[in-house]
C-alpha cells in the first residue's frame, strides 16, 4: 500500500512536453553552442532554406546578408532571397513549428531535411532576445509581412502585426535580434561559411554586409541552373525488416506483396520478383502486404541481398560536379597538383542513395597553416552545404584520417601541404545530430569515401614519385654540372682543342642525357593558366 502511494505521489510529476520545449532546453543540439558557431548557424538555416528554394523553382539564387551589432553579444540579422517566397497560409509552420516543413518526409535531395532550421532559429531569438523576428514575404502575385515568434508549449507559431504591403520583390526576408552570438572572422565564421557555400554553388550570388561595414560578394560564376533531382523510390539494398514491414502495412493500392514491392522501390521489376521467389520459397508473395509478417519480411531481406541490383539512378541526386570542384579547388587553393574523383551512387541503410565526390590537392596554398607550419586540411560538404564544426566525430573525418597516406607518398597528412575535399549527397544524410554539421559514421559512407579519396590518392602518389624522380635526377644535373668548366680545361691541355668548344660538346651531351628535365610536364591540364597538374581519374570496376 505504501509503495503503490509512493509511485503516485512520484507521478503526479509526470507531464507531456512539446519538442519545442526540449530544444529551448537543449538548443546546443541544434548548433546554438558557442557565439561564433551559435551566428554560423542562423546564417546557415536561412541560406541554406533559400538555396533550396529558389532551385526547386527554378530561379537563380541572389542572397543577401546583412549583420549589424547592437549590443554586447547581440546582433540584428538580415537575410533575404530571391526565391518563389510563402504563401501566408504557411509562413508560421514554415518558420515557427519545429519538425514542420517540405522535405523531411519526401524521397528528393535537398539540403534542409528535418524541418528544424529556420523554426529553430525563430525559437533562439525568443530565449536569447524575447523578441520576434520579422518576416517580409511576396510570391510575385501577393505581398505581406508580418512578426513571428513560437508558443514554446505547444510548439505552435504565433503571428502578429499581419500587413498586406505591395513590393517590387519576390521571395523572403527575415529580419531578427539574437543574443549569445558573436562575428568574427575566422575559419568557423560566417565569412568563411559564405565562401565555402558560393564555391559550392557557382550559380548562387551571395552578398553579405559585415558589422564593420565590409562588404563582401561572391559573384554567381555559372549561369545554368544545377540538374533538378527528382524525387525517387527507396532502393531495396539497405532496407531492413522494419522498413520492409512498415511500407508493407501502410500500402492502401497494391493488392499483393509482389506489386507492392514494385510499386514501392525502385529497381525492382517482375525478373526481379521472380529471382525473389527462387531465394526466399517460404514466402507468399501473392498475399495481401497488409499480412507480411516479420519473419516473412526478414527472409525478403535476406533475399534481396542474395541477388544482383543495379545501382541507383544518378538523376535522382544533385552533385557538384568534377568539374565545378576542379574551379573551386584551383580558386581557394592554386594547388600544383589536383585530382577529382566522382563514384557511382551506393546505398546505405533505408534503402537511400548516395553519391560521394572527392578532390585531393598538393602544394601552393593546400593544406592549413598553423603558425610556421603547413598540415592537411580536410573541406567537408553535405549536399554541397559547408560542414565547418564537428569535424573529429564526421564519417568523412574519420575516413581520410583513416587511409594509410604512406602508400601514396605521403609520409605524415598532419604535416603536408594537402587538402582533401568530399562531398556526400543523398537523399538523405545521415548527419550525427540535428545542427547538421558532421556526418554519421555509417560503415558504407566512410568506406565509399574512403575508396573515393583513394582513387584520388593513386593519381597524388604517381605525381610526387614523379618530382621526386625529377629531383634527383636535377641533383645528378646540377652535380655533373659543376665540373664541366674544370673538366673542359683538362681535356683542352690533353687533346689541343679549344676549352670553349670542348664545353659546349659536354654540355650537349649531358643535357641531352637529362632532356627530360627540360621538357614540359606530361599531364600538364592546358585548360588552367596556373599550372595545375591533373591526372585522369581511374576506375575501381
Amino acid at each position: 500500500m505504501a509503495a503503490t502511494s509512493v509511485a503516485d505521489e512520484i507521478f503526479k510529476e509526470f507531464k507531456e512536453h512539446s519538442i519545442s520545449e526540449f530544444f529551448r532546453k537543449n538548443s546546443q543540439m541544434l548548433g546554438y553552442a558557442g557565439k561564433v558557431r551559435s551566428l554560423t548557424t542562423i546564417i546557415h538555416e536561412y541560406v541554406t532554406n533559400g538555396l533550396d528554394a529558389c532551385e526547386e523553382a527554378g530561379i537563380l539564387p541572389d542572397l543577401n546578408v546583412e549583420l549589424k551589432e547592437i549590443g554586447e553579444n547581440k546582433y540584428s540579422i538580415k537575410v533575404s532571397d530571391n526565391g518563389p517566397g510563402i504563401p501566408q497560409t504557411h509562413v508560421g509552420k514554415a518558420l515557427a513549428s519545429v519538425l514542420s516543413g517540405t522535405k523531411f518526409h519526401r524521397y528528393m535531395q535537398q539540403r534542409g531535411q528535418q524541418g528544424i532550421g529556420a523554426a529553430g532559429c525563430t525559437l533562439f531569438a525568443k530565449i536569447t532576445t524575447g523578441k520576434p523576428i520579422h518576416v517580409r514575404s511576396s510570391t510575385g502575385k501577393q505581398a505581406f509581412e508580418c512578426d513571428i515568434t513560437i508558443d514554446i508549449k505547444s510548439n505552435k507559431p504565433l503571428l502578429t502585426n499581419v500587413l498586406k504591403i505591395d513590393a517590387d520583390f519576390r521571395g523572403v526576408e527575415i529580419t531578427g535580434e539574437f543574443g549569445e552570438v558573436k562575428y568574427e572572422q575566422s575559419d568557423h565564421g560566417v565569412l568563411e561559411y559564405l565562401r565555402r557555400t558560393a564555391l559550392s554553388n557557382p550559380h548562387c550570388s551571395i552578398r553579405l554586409l559585415a558589422p564593420d561595414g565590409q562588404e563582401s560578394i561572391f559573384p554567381r560564376s555559372a549561369a545554368e541552373m544545377p540538374k533538378r533531382p527528382r524525387q525517387i523510390k527507396p532502393h531495396p539494398l539497405g532496407i531492413n525488416t522494419n522498413d520492409l514491414v512498415e511500407f508493407a502495412h501502410k500500402s492502401t493500392v497494391s493488392r499483393k506483396v509482389s506489386s507492392f514491392m514494385i510499386d514501392t522501390f525502385s529497381r525492382v521489376t517482375q525478373n526481379k520478383i521472380d529471382e525473389l521467389r527462387t531465394a526466399a520459397p517460404d514466402v507468399n508473395f501473392d498475399k495481401n502486404p497488409a499480412e507480411l509478417t516479420w519473419d516473412e519480411a526478414e527472409k525478403i531481406v535476406k533475399a534481396i541481398k542474395q541477388i544482383k541490383w543495379i545501382a541507383p539512378d544518378l538523376d535522382s541526386m544533385s552533385t557538384i560536379g568534377e568539374k565545378q570542384i576542379e574551379a573551386a579547388i584551383k580558386n581557394i587553393l592554386s594547388p600544383t597538383f589536383l585530382s577529382v574523383v566522382e563514384r557511382k551512387p551506393r546505398v546505405f541503410r533505408g534503402g537511400i542513395p548516395f553519391v560521394v565526390e572527392a578532390g585531393i590537392a598538393y602544394g601552393g596554398s593546400a593544406g592549413k597553416s598553423s603558425g610556421q607550419f603547413v598540415e592537411g586540411n580536410i573541406l567537408r560538404f553535405g549536399n554541397k552545404v559547408p560542414l565547418l564544426f564537428d569535424s573529429s566525430v564526421c564519417a568523412i573525418t574519420e575516413a581520410v584520417k583513416n587511409i594509410d597516406w604512406k602508400r601514396y607518398a605521403i609520409q605524415k597528412f598532419d604535416e603536408e601541404p594537402v587538402s582533401v575535399m568530399v562531398n556526400v549527397s543523398s537523399v538523405y544524410i545521415p548527419y550525427s545530430g540535428v545542427g547538421k554539421q558532421a556526418i554519421s559514421q555509417e560503415d558504407e559512407i566512410i568506406e565509399e569515401i574512403k575508396l573515393a579519396v583513394q582513387e584520388a590518392g593513386r593519381n597524388l602518389q604517381r605525381y610526387l614519385h614523379g618530382m621526386k624522380s625529377r629531383s634527383i635526377q636535377e641533383t645528378r644535373y646540377k652535380t655533373i654540372m659543376r665540373y664541366v668548366d674544370q673538366l673542359s680545361a683538362d681535356l683542352s691541355e690533353i687533346t689541343g682543342e679549344k676549352k670553349e668548344a670542348i664545353e659546349v660538346k659536354l654540355k650537349a651531351l649531358i643535357e641531352g642525357k637529362y632532356k627530360k628535365l627540360f621538357e614540359a610536364p606530361p599531364a600538364l591540364d592546358e585548360s588552367d593558366d596556373k599550372g595545375v597538374q591533373k591526372v585522369d581519374s581511374e576506375s575501381d570496376d
